[in-house]
């Protein structure tokens, strides 16, 4: 794409980069690669601009529970904790995506949506959110998308100003942004709110067919939602109104429960289905896929401390036991990198040894040292060895959540298919998904948020990116931002 700028992006060694939106990947449709440097000098300088809060995800708090397969998917995965009749502990972590530690619930954001299965095989972690799409597709996008929702540089304010102009510049996000400034955009409560894995996952079962799936988290209590001005208004009378609901459910025994359900593609659908299964803008239609029950979640026990058992929770999507995987979802392939380096940065090499993060298995690992260590290494210290030392059993454990691709490397979107739009999904979304009492209020929260500092030409082109999604919407919405 060429530029109108009159200098190149560089890294931070000054090297010219060859794309400011793709990483590099093996063919458009395959997984992105570990040299691609400038990728990982993005993300790696990402992890580490805030201490000690997280970067996205600061202001939240959780609870924790159990998980117990009610419905036998063993079909699908030879995961133990997906066995039917198994109970798991889990931790679940909800927060809000942009705002820092210190900031109002109820602003309109996705939500987090976070477990950690504390499985006999190791911890399995799922990081979800509210909605079932993201922004972006690409992670090379990722970081300037939470600098765009974050703070400016000179004055230091949020600025929808530069809010828009990064989702009007990236009409992938179109979906995602019709859920945002809808009804879901402010959830009552978090126990009042669905979770979706939003990212394609993959399942093994025993006799090593492969499934790509969705994880969804059905609220049992219902959806509900907060208009604008209710947001506000809480905003301003209990900026911790979401923290406080969870933990004072908890403690009066009003345990928030959630139903988890499937959506199960074999293997080899992904190959010819309408949109990339891979794409985290998009959806696959449940008339296509249905939701199959697998089991219900509970949350039944607050923190006793909240900083270390919460704030130092540690969740990670690398964390894949036996009969789970990942996908070639290139914003999943780079977060399982990204997470665990985050972690790193923000509470050490050691994180695993802070009691919410540690298994309830036997680890039995080569790592020694590193600052903050508390758990002791025995020798030998080192593989090979013929001193009695862990050895990896591939034939009992086989490496068997894997995908083939290949192509050249280019830095590139997925490969476009029959329904490959930015726009078809979101359309859907605002024109047959909402009412018309639905469609007004996201009409009202469009055209109070671009009347909140967003300037020409940013103005334009957010009425034109409206527009593509529903015409009667997008001129609605200029006619309320011009009559103000």
């Amino acid at each position: 794409m060429s530029s109108d700028s009159q200098y190149p992006t560089t890294n931070d060694s000054g090297i010219p980069v060859a794309s400011d939106e793709h990483a590099l990947s093996v063919g458009p449709d395959g997984p992105i690669v570990m040299h691609d440097h400038y990728l990982m000098e993005q993300m790696a300088a990402f992890n580490r601009e805030m201490i000690p809060d997280r970067q996205p995800h600061a202001k939240g708090s959780g609870a924790f529970g159990h998980f117990e397969v009610t419905q036998d998917v063993s079909q699908y995965t030879k995961a133990k904790f997906l066995h039917p009749g198994t109970k798991t502990d889990v931790l679940i972590r909800f927060s809000t995506v942009a705002g820092e530690s210190g900031s109002p619930d109820t602003w309109r954001d996705p939500r987090g949506f976070s477990i950690k299965f504390y499985t006999e095989e190791g911890n399995f972690d799922m990081v979800g959110n509210n909605t079932p799409v993201f922004f972006v597709r690409d992670p090379m996008k990722f970081q300037h998308f939470i600098h765009s929702q974050k703070r400016r540089a000179d004055n230091g304010l949020r600025d929808h100003d530069m809010q828009w102009d990064f989702w009007t510049l990236a009409p992938e996000s179109a979906h995602q942004v019709a859920w945002l400034m809808g009804d879901r955009g402010v959830p009552a409560t978090w126990r009042h709110m669905n979770g979706y894995s939003s990212h394609t996952y993959m399942w093994v079962n025993a006799e090593g067919e492969r499934f790509w799936v969705k994880y969804h988290f059905k609220t049992d209590q219902g959806i509900k939602c907060m208009t604008q001005e209710q947001a506000d208004q809480m905003a301003g009378s209990d900026a911790d109104y979401h923290r406080r609901d969870l933990y004072e459910a908890i403690k009066r025994g009003d345990y928030p429960t959630w139903t988890l359900k499937m959506q199960i593609m074999p293997f080899n659908d992904a190959k010819t289905y309408r949109v990339n299964p891979f794409d985290l803008t998009k959806v696959w239609s449940h008339k296509d896929y249905p939701l199959i029950e697998v089991g219900k979640l509970t949350l039944d026990r607050n923190p006793t401390d909240f900083h270390s058992e919460i704030e130092q929770a540690a969740f990670e999507p690398n964390n894949m036991v036996p009969g789970t995987g990942l996908s070639p979802d290139k914003m999943l392939l780079a977060r399982s990198i990204s997470y665990a380096d985050a972690h790193r940065a923000r509470l050490g090499v050691n994180y695993r040894h802070i009691p919410v993060n540690t298994p309830r298995c036997p680890v039995h690992s080569y790592s020694q040292g590193g600052a903050m260590r508390i758990q002791h290494s025995t020798d030998p210290v080192y593989t090979p060895n013929s001193k009695g030392g862990p050895k990896a059993d591939a034939q009992r454990y086989p490496e068997d959540a894997v995908w083939s691709t290949d192509g050249q490397f280019v830095r590139a979107a997925y490969t476009l298919r029959k329904d490959d739009d930015d726009w078809n999904q979101a359309h859907t979304l605002v024109r047959q998904v909402m009412d018309d009492a639905q469609r007004d209020r996201l009409v009202s929260n469009v055209v109070g948020h671009l009347s909140g500092g967003v300037t020409e030409p940013v103005l334009a082109r957010a009425f034109d990116y409206w527009r593509a999604i529903d015409q009667e919407v997008g001129e609605r919405i200029e006619q309320g931002v011009r009559n103000q």
